[in-house]
Parts: C-alpha cells; sequence; structure tokens
C-alpha cells in the first residue's frame, strides 16, 4: 500500500462539506425553511454567501479541484463554517497558508529534555514526537504503562498500543473516547506534515486493519488536547485515575512533553505502590 492515502485537495473538499452539513441554518442566523432540506446542513450558496466568495470557487473547493485559497479565503471559510480554533488551523494547514518549517521532525530527544523527563520523577513523563513515536520516558511512565525497553523501536508508538497490543489496547476504561480524540490529533499532525512518509503510513495500516480506526478518522474530527484525563486498568494496582499535561518545547515544536499526575487519593496510592514495587 503507497503511503500517500489521500491527497490534501480531496481531504479539503471533504472537511469543507463534512463542516457544512454540520451547520443548522439558526447556527449562522439563517431562516429555518418549511419544505425539509434534501442535505443536511447549509446549502453551497448559503456558505458562499456567508464567506463572501462565489458559489462556482466553493462548488470547486469542494469537488477536490487543484486551487490554493488565499489566506483571506480560508478565513472567511473559517468564520462562515463556524470552525473550533484546532478545526482552523487543520483548514489553514490543508490549503498551506500557515507558515510552517523545512527542517525534518526530529525523531530523537535533545539530551536537555531527557534530562528532564528523568528529573520530573516520580511523576510519571515521556516525549513524543508528532506521530505519537515514544522517544524517551522515565521508570514511572514504564511502570504506569508498559515497559517500553521490551518493545521494539517501531512498536513504540502510543496509537498503536492503544489499538493493537495485547497488553495496552483494553487498558483505557474510556477508550472510545480516548482513541477518538488521539485520532483528532493524529489528523492535525498529518496536515502540518502531510509528506511525512512514516505518518503517512502509520495512518494507512489502522485504516486498513482497524475498523475502530477507520471510522473514528471518518469522521474528520480535529483537536489537540493540551491537558486531560484517563483512568487506566492497570493489570497490578487496579484503576489509576490520572490528570496529563502536555507541553511544547521551544527548541523541538514537533515534540510533546506529557506529564502525568494522579487525580485523587486512591490514584496516588496506586502510583506510589508501583513505584515502590
Amino acid at each position: 500500500m503507497t503511503t500517500g492515502f489521500v491527497d490534501p485537495a480531496h481531504e479539503l473538499a471533504a472537511f469543507l462539506r463534512t463542516r457544512r452539513e454540520r451547520l443548522d441554518p439558526r447556527d449562522v442566523g439563517l431562516p429555518v425553511r418549511r419544505q425539509a432540506r434534501r442535505t443536511p446542513g447549509l446549502r453551497r450558496e448559503e456558505v458562499a454567501e456567508l464567506a463572501g466568495i462565489s458559489i462556482d470557487y466553493l462548488v470547486r473547493l469542494e469537488q477536490a479541484r487543484p486551487l490554493r485559497p488565499s489566506a483571506d479565503v480560508v478565513e472567511a471559510l473559517a468564520r462562515a463554517l463556524r470552525l473550533a480554533p484546532d478545526e482552523r488551523t487543520y483548514l489553514y494547514d490543508l490549503t498551506r497558508q500557515r507558515p510552517r518549517t523545512t527542517a525534518k521532525p526530529s525523531t530523537t530527544v535533545a539530551p536537555p529534555l531527557a534530562r528532564l523527563v528523568t528529573d520530573l520523577s516520580p511523576l510519571p513523563a515521556m516525549v513524543l514526537n508528532h506521530r505519537y513515536d515514544i522517544l524517551a520516558w522515565n521508570p514511572e511512565m514504564a511502570r504506569l504503562l508498559i515497559d517500553f525497553d521490551t518493545l521494539p523501536p517501531h512498536q513504540r508508538n502510543s496509537m498503536w498500543l492503544c489499538l493493537v497490543h495485547p497488553e495496552t489496547r483494553e487498558y483505557y476504561v474510556d477508550r472510545e473516547r480516548v482513541v477518538r480524540e488521539g485520532i483528532a490529533y493524529l489528523r492535525a499532525a498529518w496536515a502540518a506534515h502531510p509528506k511525512d512518509p512514516v505518518l503517512n503510513e502509520l495512518i494507512s495500516q489502522c485504516i486498513t486493519h482497524n475498523e475502530q480506526f477507520a471510522r473514528l478518522w471518518a469522521r474528520r474530527d480535529v483537536k489537540i488536547n493540551g491537558r486531560g484525563h484517563k483512568v487506566l486498568r492497570h493489570p497490578d494496582a487496579g484503576e489509576i485515575a490520572v490528570h496529563f499535561e502536555v507541553l511544547m518545547p521551544l527548541q523541538d515544536p514537533d515534540q510533546r512533553l506529557m506529564i502525568c499526575r494522579a487525580a485523587d487519593d486512591d490514584s496516588q496510592a496506586a502510583m506510589d505502590r508501583l513505584r515502590t514495587r
């Protein structure tokens, strides 16, 4: 299977259609027609009018014609479609209107950042890149999730572990939400790195071999979670609820430092037991 599983023009067309179809006329101040609409959401002419562009131009965008909308048009479409901040960024990435670096994404951790991960003990911490590859971790994170040293490097990927690995695929109590949010982030990462062959291959393989991933990927949700809450079913310590915070190093903007802490006293006691095993 080729790694270029989707063309940005076709993704832009599908994204515009799905965001147009999810809007109710009342969301944008339009009157509700008595006659039932044949399709959900707004009509193309309504979005074109709201964005101040021609209906013909919007049709060609939704037909995946090889166009490159200006930054003004992109902003007008984002406003007309009532896009959330992460969706707006995704639209700018798809249309190549957001400034981007030409440097190749790093797949290793700088020594100072690796030392910081160690120094954050006893808080579980790890560094991931834009593909969800796990690049560095401290012992507390390995005890909380899985001993990453036992995995071959190509399996040290948070999405792969959640979807496929027999020990971790049922690790999360609210697995559907965790996978959905992970895919929404991965879609944003793909828009920022559409020519990354490793990322394209990861997404392609997940679509082909995992029904849940394929179903959620088709929703085209886009969201980047900088903090959140997860509940884990740890095989030794039972349920552990954690809050996580994700920080972006200025020197390596394609990497993410994730730090976890217990969400309650029982979870802290479980994490203490894991640390002293």
